[in-house]
């Protein structure tokens, strides 16, 4: 990226507004669009002077002050570069395992290894433990950090999730061992276990913001209150995404995995088998992530009646009523 201690000036007339997404968030295909950019595991090798190169030019960008040594496209880099490494509340980097962009990394080898373990007591726990693991540890950096949670909450919820997750894989595979479920069924197990127990995860890890409220802002970025069921929609549409995004993912290689072993290639070389299906469950995580996060905008625009009372006769600082009001669903 070029140097930004060059010649500042006011923002030009026609320079693009950095503050929103340079695609269209109202469709659902401007969303995966942009949601491709967060989820971009290569910005996972940015170091870190390129990173607060980045941070400290859209900080510039905040105060109105561009750099006229550094093209536009270089702008929108910065600002993807941001969006996918720090957390949009805080400001703070996020921790590199837990960044969205580091989903398919951390999750293909936990999705491999719950699709391809024994059904074994030992296996079930210990597969379900890791999954659900690492979903509290996303969750918990990329929640909307208006309504931080303590450490006792924190704990209280992941041991909640963690046996939700053991109990429903445990449930399910007795019910297979017992003849109770359809043959087809039987390979939607990890599926069926992880969308329960993942929703119940999310839930779960974000039972704060249900009970106190997330902050709602009004077009200008004014906090005018914490909302319960801005909280309550926006756990929920989390909750819908990670059950979405599960979807493909288990599903998908089982189905793709059973055509290929057939294939002399991999009957000759078996060992092509494991390396084949870790491409398939990365591939199937990548396409699945944006499009299942993109269900929902990130920053939800609501209706001020769909809310509380107490929002409903807010005005803006010259006088006029609110109709809508703005919050941060999390990731």
């Amino acid at each position: 990226m070029s140097d930004t201690t060059g010649p500042a000036a006011k923002i030009p007339e026609g320079f693009p507004d950095l503050s929103k997404s340079r695609f269209d968030q109202s469709s659902y295909l401007g969303r995966v669009r942009h949601f491709i950019e967060i989820t971009d595991p290569r910005t996972l090798f940015s170091s870190e002077a390129q990173l607060q190169r980045a941070k400290q030019l859209m900080d510039d960008f905040k105060r109105c002050i561009i750099h006229d040594n550094v093209s536009v496209s270089e702008y929108w880099k910065a600002k993807k570069l941001c969006e996918a490494t720090f957390h949009a509340d805080t400001g703070e980097k996020v921790f590199l395992p837990f960044r969205m962009s580091c989903f398919v990394p951390t999750n293909m080898f936990v999705l491999f290894g719950m699709l391809n373990s024994s059904p074994t007591f030992a296996g079930i726990v210990f597969w379900q433990w890791l999954n659900q693991s690492v979903n509290v540890a996303v969750n918990y950096a990329n929640a909307n950090k208006t309504t931080p949670m303590s450490m006792t909450e924190t704990a209280t919820a992941y041991a909640g999730a963690v046996t939700a997750s053991c109990g429903v894989a445990l449930g399910l595979n007795r019910l297979a061992e017992q003849g109770k479920l359809p043959r087809p069924l039987i390979r939607l197990i990890p599926f069926t276990a992880v969308a329960i127990a993942g929703t119940a995860n999310v839930f779960l890890m974000r039972q704060k913001e249900l009970r106190e409220g997330i902050a709602v802002t009004d077009e200008q970025g004014n906090e005018v209150g914490k909302s319960t069921a801005a909280g309550w929609q926006a756990v929920s549409q989390v909750a819908v995404s990670r059950v979405a995004t599960a979807a493909p993912c288990l599903v998908v290689p089982p189905m793709v995995m059973s055509r290929l072993k057939p294939l002399a290639l991999f009957r000759n070389n078996p060992r092509l088998l494991i390396p084949a299906e870790l491409a398939v469950v990365a591939g199937s995580l990548m396409g699945a992530l944006p499009c299942a996060i993109a269900l929902f905008p990130q920053q939800a625009k609501v209706p001020v009646s769909s809310l509380e009372p107490k929002f409903h006769n807010f005005k803006d600082t010259e006088g006029n009523p609110i109709t809508h009001v703005f919050y941060n669903k999390g990731l």
